[in-house]
């Protein structure tokens, strides 16, 4: 199954390699590379995540990975990842959710 990025999505990875690599650049590129590779699941898996819990929406799941939020959208020909963000931000706050903008 493909896999397609949103620009929220890519702006939120572009965000939190920046805030990695203000402390550990090495670090940095090992954290973003190990959840690309945990992201990748989802081609053989697209059902791995869980429903988002705040939204209940069938399509609308997640993964976690290491106190991060991968939220994505499950449709028949592909996945659309949605947003990446850290599991303390609300989602029951709509301007959290920007899929919906």
């Amino acid at each position: 199954m493909r896999i397609e990025w949103s620009e929220p999505a890519m702006l939120d990875m572009a965000a939190l390699r920046d805030y990695i690599a203000s402390d550990a650049p090495a670090r940095a590129t090992f954290f973003i590379q190990r959840l690309f590779d945990h992201i990748d699941a989802l081609h053989t898996f697209p059902e791995l995540g869980r429903v988002v819990p705040e939204v209940d929406v069938a399509n609308i799941r997640e993964l976690v990975f290491q106190g991060y939020r991968i939220i994505y959208r499950l449709s028949p020909q592909r996945i659309d990842i949605l947003t990446v963000l850290h599991g303390s931000r609300d989602l029951g706050n709509p301007n959290n959710r920007p899929w919906e903008a």
